[in-house]
C-alpha cells in the first residue's frame, strides 16, 4: 500500500508538490528558529554568568537585599579563608572573588585639572587568575595590553573615545570606601576593550582585585564571590543542590551571614530562561496551525480536482474509510519527505549562523541585558527532528479535515458524476 501511495505521489506531482514545499518551508523555519533560540539562550546564560551572576554567587544576606546598589559596606569579610574552605568543600568548582564599584572617572589635563569626567561601573577581578580568562579580557582588548603593574586599569573602548583618552594616560577614580568615606585613587590606563556586550561596552572599568581592595579599604573583602562549573556550562540541578547545601549551613538570622544563590534565581533569569525555552513549543504550535490552514485549503482543492478519482474508487467498491485512510497516508509520506528536505536546508542555515552569527547591535543599543551583540545559532540534537513535528501533524490535520467530504459522498450520485 505504501509503495502504491509513493508511486502516486511521484507520478502526480500536481497534488504533492505544493504541500511538500509548504511542509519543507515550515520545517526549515522550525529548525532554524530552534537553533537560533538555543544559541541566543546559551549566549544569554554565558554572558550573564561571566559578568553578572556566576553559575552560583555568594554574598551576605544584607548585600543580597540591596544587590542592585552593590553596597560594598555589606561585603563578605575573610575572603581568603572562605576561599580555602570553598575549595575544600567544593573542589570541582572555580571560585572567584569580585568587587563591583561605581564612581566618577576623572581625566586630568597637563596642569592636573579636570579635563573630562564620566560616571562608570567597575569590576574588580584577579587579573592573574582563571577569572580573567573566563571573562575573555585578553581577547577583547582593542588597544594596549593586560595590566602588569599595580594601579593599572582597563576601560571600555567607547568610554575611552568619549573621554578622549589613550593608553598610558592617567585617570582618577572618585568613589567611596567600604566605610563610607570619600576616596580618590590614581590609575594608569593599560588597555581598552570591546566585549560586544552593550552594558559592558558603554562604560565599564576593569581593575585588579588587589588594587580596588586597596583603593576602597576592602582588605581581605569582596562584595561577591562567583562560582563556576569547570566546563563553564550552567547545570540547573547541581547549582540548586550546591546552593541549598551551602545556605543551609549558615545562620539565616544574621544579616552578615552568607548565602549562595544559583544563576536562575538572580535578576529574574529563571523566568527569562523558561520563556526562551518555551518559545520552541509556541513557534511549533503557530506553524502547525498556519500550515494546517494552508494545507486544508490545498486538500480541499485537491479533493475537488480528484473528485472523479475518488468517485471511481468508491464506485468500484473501495470503502470510504479505506479512501480516507489512503489520503491520510499520502499526507504522512508528503510530510516526512517535506520535513526531511526542510530539515536539511534548516541545518545548513543554522550552521551558517553558528559560524557567522547575526548582528543584533541595533536592537541592544539601550539594553541593560548581558547578551552579546552578535548571536550565534547552535545546532542542538532537537534540530535533527523538531521539523518533523509540524511537518507531519500539519498535512495530516489538513488532509483529515479536507477528507471528511469523502463521507458525504452518496453512492447514488457516483455514476452521474462519472458520466460528467
Amino acid at each position: 500500500m505504501i509503495k502504491f501511495l509513493i508511486k502516486g505521489i511521484i507520478r502526480d506531482r500536481s497534488r504533492s508538490l505544493f504541500p511538500m514545499l509548504t511542509v519543507a518551508a515550515g520545517s526549515f523555519i522550525m529548525v532554524l528558529a530552534v537553533g537560533y533560540i538555543a544559541g541566543a539562550n546559551n549566549a544569554f546564560v554565558e554572558s550573564s554568568a561571566v559578568f553578572a551572576t556566576g553559575h552560583v554567587k555568594i554574598m551576605t544576606n544584607a548585600y543580597a537585599r540591596d544587590i542592585d546598589l552593590a553596597p560594598n559596606e555589606l561585603a563578605v569579610l575573610g575572603v581568603d579563608s572562605l576561599l580555602s574552605d570553598l575549595n575544600k568543600d567544593y573542589p570541582s568548582m572555580l571560585w572567584s572573588p569580585r568587587i563591583k564599584f561605581g564612581g566618577l572617572l576623572d581625566i586630568p589635563d597637563e596642569k592636573g585639572e579636570t579635563r573630562a569626567q564620566a560616571i562608570v561601573a567597575g569590576f574588580a577581578v584577579d587579573l592573574n587568575s582563571r577569572d580573567a580568562e573566563i571573562m575573555g579580557i585578553k581577547e577583547a582588548i582593542v588597544q594596549g595590553a593586560m595590566p602588569t603593574a599595580a594601579n593599572e586599569i582597563i576601560i571600555a573602548e567607547n568610554l575611552a573615545e568619549k573621554l578622549k583618552v589613550a593608553v598610558g594616560d592617567t585617570a582618577t577614580l572618585v568613589s567611596s570606601t567600604m566605610y563610607g568615606s570619600l576616596t580618590m585613587h590614581n590609575f594608569r590606563i593599560a588597555a581598552t576593550v570591546r566585549f560586544g556586550i552593550t552594558p559592558m561596552d558603554r562604560g565599564a572599568v576593569i581593575a585588579d582585585l588587589r588594587d580596588i581592595q586597596n583603593a576602597l579599604d576592602m582588605e581581605d573583602a569582596a562584595g561577591e564571590i562567583f562560582g563556576f562549573f569547570p566546563d563553564l556550562l550552567y547545570h540547573y540541578e547541581e547549582a540548586d543542590q550546591i546552593s541549598s547545601e551551602f545556605t543551609a549551613k549558615q545562620d539565616s538570622t544574621d544579616e552578615f551571614s552568607l548565602q549562595m544563590i544559583p544563576l536562575a534565581d538572580q535578576n529574574d533569569l529563571g523566568t527569562i530562561l523558561n520563556m526562551m525555552n518555551s518559545m520552541s513549543g509556541i513557534l511549533s504550535s503557530i506553524l502547525i496551525f498556519a500550515m494546517s490552514i494552508v494545507l486544508w485549503n490545498a486538500g480541499l482543492m485537491g479533493s475537488l480536482r480528484r473528485y472523479g478519482e475518488i468517485g471511481l474508487r468508491l464506485a468500484i467498491g473501495e470503502s470510504k474509510g479505506h479512501v480516507y485512510t489512503s489520503m491520510l497516508g499520502e499526507s504522512v509520506i508528503i510530510g516526512v519527505i517535506g520535513s526531511m528536505i526542510g530539515a536539511v536546508f534548516g541545518l545548513l542555515a543554522t550552521f551558517y549562523l553558528q559560524v557567522k552569527g547575526l548582528d543584533i547591535s541595533s536592537m541592544t543599543q539601550n539594553s541593560a541585558m548581558m547578551i552579546s551583540n552578535i548571536i550565534h545559532a547552535q545546532i542542538v540534537p532537537s534540530c535533527y527532528y523538531v521539523g518533523l513535528i509540524p511537518g507531519i501533524i500539519a498535512p495530516l490535520l489538513g488532509s483529515a479535515i479536507a477528507g471528511i467530504n469523502i463521507y458525504k459522498r452518496r453512492t447514488a450520485q457516483l455514476f452521474k458524476e462519472l458520466e460528467v
